[in-house]
């Protein structure tokens, strides 16, 4: 469904060149689990950028579907983003003026009934079904970050890209988050891409990878 092939991304600094990704290949079936796991600075964010479209490789090719990046214009490739791919960060980016409810909906490719009565779904299952009207900033870290990975998955997408999703949760939450993730991939045959640099939230992967120094190992 994903594939990449001899990916490469370079940034330069006068006559320095960072390899950031060198030279990686891989494929991420329908309804997989997928981790990049490594150190900081070992390129395994840079590689989720170029496998979701964020960044453009300074050579190689990415194919999703049988539509390769490179014979994509920007808007298409925006376009296909939003609709087939969801995003889970480090830091939750929700809109502050927002209810929890709204913040799921804003990201929903279609506002109507069915989708704001999957979003309220989408917010029981993560444990805020008694939250919809809460704003982030009357919830907690963990739960915020919960809301995150609804407005992700609200628009059913093909691919969820989730970069560093845990770090600022402890233990428990990050495995809660990490579990929601692992679920939807096994209910709605969505595959899943999650880098982080703790090994124990991957225990549910089907493929953990290792990235170092822009590597796979």
């Amino acid at each position: 469904m994903l594939a990449a092939q001899d990916l490469v991304l370079d940034y330069r600094s006068g006559t320095a060149i960072a390899h950031a990704v060198d030279t990686v290949s891989l494929r991420v079936e329908r309804g997989s689990f997928i981790g990049l796991i490594g150190p900081s600075g070992s390129g395994k964010s840079s590689l989720m950028y170029l496998l979701s479209g964020l960044k453009r490789p300074t050579g190689g090719a990415v194919t999703f579907d049988g539509h390769d990046y490179r014979e994509l214009s920007a808007a298409r490739l925006i376009r296909l983003r939003r609709q087939h791919f969801g995003f889970v960060f480090q830091q939750h980016f929700l809109v502050n003026y927002l209810s929890a409810i709204e913040n799921v909906t804003v990201g929903a490719l279609r506002r109507n009934h069915d989708t704001a009565a999957y979003a309220q779904e989408l917010l029981r299952r993560v444990g805020l079904g008694d939250k919809l009207q809460k704003r982030p900033y009357q919830l907690s870290i963990g739960e915020r970050q919960r809301v995150a990975v609804a407005r992700a998955l609200v628009h059913r997408p093909a691919v969820v890209f989730a970069d560093e999703p845990t770090a600022s949760l402890d233990q428990a939450t990050g495995h809660e988050v990490v579990s929601l993730l692992a679920e939807y991939r096994q209910a709605g045959g969505g595959s899943v891409v999650v880098v982080t640099h703790d090994p124990a939230m991957l225990t549910g992967a089907d493929r953990v990878l290792q990235m170092r120094d822009g590597r796979l190992n």
